[in-house]
């Protein structure tokens, strides 16, 4: 094992991802709220967690894989506790007979951007600074990981009443996706789980690198922009080179939990210069197409964000409600995303839709590996 610089993530920081991350969450992922709270404990309790640069990984080291798994709405019912995502990488280590270098999150996007955190403080090992989405998904086939064909098995689910699963061999993502979906539903919706062990190779050559600096540099400028009284939409917009797409009111929120995911939609009534007109967004956990008078003017795997107007912090698919003044803006995905092979994986048409992805950033369409 090599020796590495670590960084010792500070609580101000932590503040920072929980705004970065439930803005880079496109809806979905569950809030960091809990989260937070459980790190704002352990923190007070002595506890610290370090960071560590993915390149530094020597290629045989083993890196465990998190997230919570279900339905963002169950989420905010069942309260996060840390230990049951640590229990989880542990049952990695016992099965496979490996011990773990680091922890490193599925996707940064939402209160999964912080578990790695969370299973890092009870572990004493570090966070890699990555993830597989640098955003967040539904399922389990859409990640780095799936696109760069790697082995998507074992996978641990763990559940606070003491329920412990595996998923020990499947033949392709997809089936890891419903094999385990069918679990984490008898679990209630939602369960702690630790993916398919990455080798430090691995993380390097297919994970998307510095997504949790870069979830604490958002949430720094939307929280500098506040303390200033400036616009903290205009300040992400600039960090990101995102793009404006709709301001107004939301007047109609239509959702179920379904088979593990939150499905539905949410109208908003325009305001201003979108004054008479109307923007739906489809959403499956995360928002997935955003629909201008009947016509698709973003899609996955571009960021689709929904931030409050006044100030800029995330609405979730779980949290929307009638009456709340948003605005809704488009950030650029990792090029792995929008890749040929990327969108076969995440593009409009893995989630049932029948539309060519276009990106609201034309030059990056098509790009990448």
């Amino acid at each position: 094992m090599s020796k590495v610089e670590l960084k010792t993530i500070s609580l101000e920081e932590i503040e920072a991802l929980a705004v970065g991350a439930w803005i880079l969450g496109t809806g979905g992922g569950g809030s960091p709220y809990l989260g937070l709270l459980n790190l704002r404990r352990l923190y007070a309790e002595g506890h610290r967690v370090q960071l560590m640069s993915p390149l530094d990984l020597d290629d045989e080291d083993w890196v465990a894989v998190v997230s919570n798994m279900g339905a963002p709405l169950v989420g905010q019912e069942r309260l996060a506790d840390s230990r049951n995502i640590a229990r989880a990488v542990r049952m990695q280590e016992e099965i496979n007979g490996i011990k773990f270098r680091a922890v490193m999150s599925v996707e940064i996007g939402g209160g999964n951007g912080v578990q790695a955190l969370m299973a890092a403080a009870h572990l004493g090992i570090p966070v890699v600074d990555a993830d597989c989405m640098g955003r967040a998904f539904p399922e389990a086939q859409m990640t780095s990981v799936a696109i760069g064909d790697l082995r998507p098995y074992p996978c641990t689910l763990y559940d606070p009443r003491g329920i412990e699963a595996v998923v020990t061999k499947v033949p392709s993502w997809k089936w890891m996706e419903r094999a385990s979906r069918k679990i984490c539903v008898e679990m209630g919706s939602i369960a702690s789980t630790s993916k398919a062990p990455r080798t430090g190779r691995e993380v390097k050559d297919w994970g998307i690198h510095f997504t949790t600096t870069k979830a604490i540099g958002i949430g720094r400028a939307v929280q500098e922009a506040n303390r200033r009284h400036e616009d903290p939409i205009a300040a992400l917009l600039a960090t990101e080179g995102g793009k404006k797409l709709f301001t107004g009111k939301i007047i109609d929120v239509a959702r179920r939990t379904t088979e593990g995911f939150l499905r539905g939609s949410a109208m908003i009534e325009g305001s201003d210069a979108d004054r008479g007109n109307k923007l739906v967004l489809s959403f499956q956990n995360e928002w997935i197409v955003a629909w201008r008078e009947g016509k698709a003017i973003a899609m996955s795997p571009d960021l689709i964000c929904v931030l409050e107007s006044v100030s800029g912090h995330a609405v979730g698919t779980e949290t929307v409600r009638y009456g709340q003044r948003v605005t809704v803006v488009a950030l650029p995905a990792p090029a792995v995303l929008t890749s040929p092979r990327g969108l076969e994986f995440v593009g409009p048409r893995a989630f049932g839709y029948d539309l060519d992805f276009r990106s609201v950033f034309e030059e990056r369409a098509g790009a990448g590996v």
